[in-house]
């Protein structure tokens, strides 16, 4: 099970993120592969003081890459979609 701050790696700003918040109030996190929809919950409400109302999860699938003769891939990760209770927000997103 992976700590509060091991499970929230780091928000996905795109665009198609900033358009989801900017509509629906909804925020994107890279998570721990073997985080839960509870354990998310939980450690974005204990780092942000927030009331979490929606968790939904997908797992990143891996890309395939080639720098000239050399084949590799990237990793497959997990991402959040998480909403928040009206009138919350998280600051990383608003500036």
């Amino acid at each position: 099970m992976p700590e509060l701050h091991d499970t929230i790696v780091s928000p996905v700003v795109t665009e198609k993120s900033s358009a989801a918040y900017a509509a629906r109030k909804e925020y994107a996190f890279r998570v721990h592969r073997e985080a839960t929809k509870p354990q998310i919950r939980a450690a974005i409400e204990a780092l942000f003081k927030v009331t979490v109302t929606d968790v939904r999860t997908m797992v990143v699938r891996a890309k395939r890459r080639s720098l000239g003769r050399y084949a590799g891939r990237r990793p497959s990760w997990k991402k959040a979609i998480v909403t928040l209770k009206e009138g919350d927000a998280i600051q990383v997103f608003e500036g």
